[in-house]
């Protein structure tokens, strides 16, 4: 009987959604393969991190002669998120090569893959935060409570990134050059958004471009803001409302039309 692709796709993911113990159990198993025998763990790549923050900080609020008490909380807030949001597009990419051998042996939800890998991700990037209180500590800034509206951002930022990866990881299982592509173009995207550097202090002329048409620069911000004790603009919850719908759409036809494939293309 012919079923729809995004009715394919819908059932794979309803699947993976009641599996969600063994996400847990893969996810965690990847951190800690990844840092066996080692003494600090995961925890290196937060102090790694929190000394590119400081480095990166101190040159460069000299260079833009920025105040530190609200440069240094911006760009530790933006590089951990940045952090994030790349290498899950990285890794998504290869979601379903790394898992080849899971795949080809056991009949599990291929879906299951994607929620391992923004899982972990997950887990990496709540060490990563631990250096953002630190960071307002340093600079003495106070925490509102419009902080807790970053909450609402995350989930959006993880809707948008599931149906990101989700076709990534199905185009670049058939394409394998395109991740490459894709590593390049978050490389340029990095520095077209303002991570290590103030919205405030582009020409306004230049900030139409680069920061209302830039769809990562309103991903970033709805989780960036209120951390900063700030009220994301409308436009942001916006477009990244809108990104949301069209994203997961398209992604129901892709993974719906093509999931019985990936298989053989490992």
């Amino acid at each position: 009987m012919y079923k729809p692709s995004s009715v394919t796709a819908m059932s794979d993911i309803a699947a993976a959604a009641r599996r969600l113990s063994l996400v847990g159990i893969l996810g965690w198993q990847d951190v800690r393969q990844r840092y066996r025998r080692s003494t600090l763990g995961p925890l290196w790549l937060t102090i790694s991190m929190g000394v590119m923050i400081g480095t990166i900080g101190i040159v460069f609020g000299s260079i833009f002669k920025a105040s530190m008490t609200e440069f240094l909380p911006s760009l530790a807030s933006g590089i951990i998120l940045w952090g994030f949001i790349s290498t899950v597009i990285n890794e998504g990419c290869s979601s379903f090569i790394a898992s080849d051998a899971i795949i080809k042996q056991l009949p599990i939800p291929l879906f299951v893959h994607i929620l391992r890998m923004m899982w972990r991700n997950m887990i990496m990037l709540g060490h990563n935060l631990l250096i953002f209180p630190i960071v307002l500590i340093a600079v003495g800034k106070s925490v509102h409570l419009v902080i807790f509206l970053s909450i609402a951002g995350y989930a959006l930022l993880l809707l948008n990134l599931t149906w990101m990866t989700l076709i990534l990881g199905v185009v670049c299982t058939r394409y394998r050059d395109l991740a490459q592509i894709v590593a390049s173009a978050l490389q340029v995207l990095f520095y077209l958004t303002p991570i290590v550097w103030l919205p405030a202090s582009l020409p306004k002329q230049a900030s139409v471009y680069l920061l209302n048409f830039n769809p990562v620069y309103h991903l970033l911000e709805i989780v960036r803001a209120p951390l900063l004790g700030n009220m994301p603009s409308a436009t942001s919850w916006m477009v990244s409302g809108a990104l949301a719908l069209v994203g997961w759409a398209l992604a129901l036809v892709t993974y719906g039309s093509f999931r019985r494939r990936i298989a053989y293309w490992l």
